[in-house]
């Protein structure tokens, strides 16, 4: 059955969750339709760009999502410790501890990766030098700081895959606690 959906922006979930499952390439606009439960017409009325438009917006919306409770928390806290402590929780709550993959990960090794190749970096490349930021001021050396920050996130997107992988969330949750246990120690 049709749903009705007043704004793009309420589809733009829904769509991330279609592309969480199928990937890019396995998105179809069958797949589209129903995770949105939006006729074709509704669908294209919202994004006349297609599936790349939607693609697009949706890693725009996570984008934006860490750059609002990640990236410049990291970046802007006063309190460094304190903005490295609130990426992990905020971390483990949008990832739903380890259910959720990550979409920008999705499109990282799937074979629309070159077409979203830019996004998919400008994404890793904010969070890592905002959380290697956070780990200066917090009175780590650049270099060391910059190793650490490319180590947990890599740690992160690993921990995240592996928990899938092995159905058990405890892999992913486990992996943060050590992952800020180091960051913050020292």
């Amino acid at each position: 059955m049709a749903r009705v959906i007043a704004e793009r922006d309420d589809v733009i979930p829904l769509l991330a969750e279609v592309f969480r499952t199928y990937g890019f390439e396995g998105a179809s606009l069958a797949r589209i339709s129903e995770g949105t439960r939006l006729g074709k017409g509704s669908i294209y009325h919202f994004f006349p760009g297609g599936k790349e438009e939607m693609a697009e917006a949706v890693l725009d919306h996570v984008d934006q999502w860490f750059r609002q409770h990640v990236f410049d928390p990291l970046n802007e806290r006063e309190n460094a410790v304190e903005g490295i402590k609130a990426m992990f929780d905020d971390v483990a709550r949008y990832f739903l501890s380890g259910r959720r993959v990550c979409l920008v990960g999705v499109f990282a090794l799937g074979n629309e990766r070159d077409r979203f190749a830019a996004i998919v970096r400008d994404y890793f490349v904010a969070w890592i030098d905002a959380l290697a930021a956070a780990l200066v001021r917090s009175g780590r050396k650049p270099k060391e700081a910059r190793v650490l920050a490319e180590e947990v996130v890599g740690g992160i997107q690993g921990a995240l895959v592996l928990a899938r992988a092995l159905d058990q969330t405890e892999v992913f949750t486990d992996a943060l606690k050590r992952f800020q246990k180091r960051l913050l120690s020292a």
